[in-house]
């Protein structure tokens, strides 16, 4: 019988509106929103020893800021060139267990995590020109070379969305249009699923070990549109979110 320890039930005060993962540290990034305040704020969970490193820390740009990545024990922040504008320009970076500020560079824009670290470009210059930089200091350390510095491995697992497989065993509820987000996981398989429950669509997490149910929770109550994923795998870990203010790591 799997042996299932939930290591993680964060609660915030606000919407998680994304999380990442560092693969180096194994640790987890979360940015809350409040929407309605116009704040932001950013947690470290440890996906090892599930302590919370910080919670609702913010920086000195309390709203015009997010998550770009992760890595080395380090979380890099972008800030946004106007409020009404999705670009990027110029990073923070944050040290994972205290939130205190390495560094920030207002001319760097973020381009994509490599397995040496982040690669940015000064925008000030035209055409950009890719670097390599120190995530722990923000000095670029040499040119980008797509040869050796490629896409980062971030060990993640995501669900497919697929008919409810024809084997699967009797679901507690009917899943809306038969489809699930479905993953195998040595011998666990893990759905999660929309369904409507006193004429209110819930979205719904299951895991089954062979034919016996072994983990369940309600994710979403009363939603007014169908969610997206709603779990990934990390490792040995279920990492989820419950009504969009808490998350959950379950060990697997």
């Amino acid at each position: 019988m799997t042996q299932l320890k939930l290591l993680i039930a964060e609660h915030f005060d606000g919407e998680v509106w994304r999380m990442e993962i560092d693969p180096v540290t194994h640790t987890l990034f979360a940015e809350i929103r409040k929407s309605e305040d116009r704040k932001v704020s950013f947690a470290a969970l440890g996906l090892t020893s599930g302590k919370t490193y910080f919670k609702n820390h913010t920086i000195d740009e309390s709203w015009l800021t997010g998550i770009e990545t992760a890595y080395d024990g380090v979380l890099l922040l972008h800030y946004y060139q106007t409020a009404g504008s999705p670009a990027h320009k110029g990073l923070a970076a944050i040290e994972a267990e205290n939130g205190q500020v390495l560094w920030h560079n207002f001319n760097y824009t973020f381009d994509h995590l490599s397995a040496n670290g982040p690669v940015v470009f000064d925008n000030r210059l035209q055409p950009p020109s890719y670097k390599l930089a120190n995530i722990k200091t923000g000095a670029v350390q040499r040119n980008y070379n797509a040869a050796i510095d490629i896409v980062a491995d971030n060990k993640i697992i995501l669900p497919q969305v697929i008919p409810l497989p024809d084997n699967f065993p009797k679901l507690p509820v009917e899943p809306h249009r038969n489809s699930v987000h479905y993953v195998e996981h040595n011998s666990l398989r893990i759905v999660s699923l929309h369904a409507f429950w006193a004429g209110q669509l819930r979205q719904y997490l299951y895991l089954y070990q062979d034919d016996e149910l072994v983990f369940e929770d309600i994710l979403n109550t009363n939603i007014q549109k169908l969610q997206p994923e709603a779990f990934v795998l990390y490792h040995n870990q279920l990492i989820y979110l419950k009504d969009k203010v808490e998350i959950k790591v379950l060990n697997l």
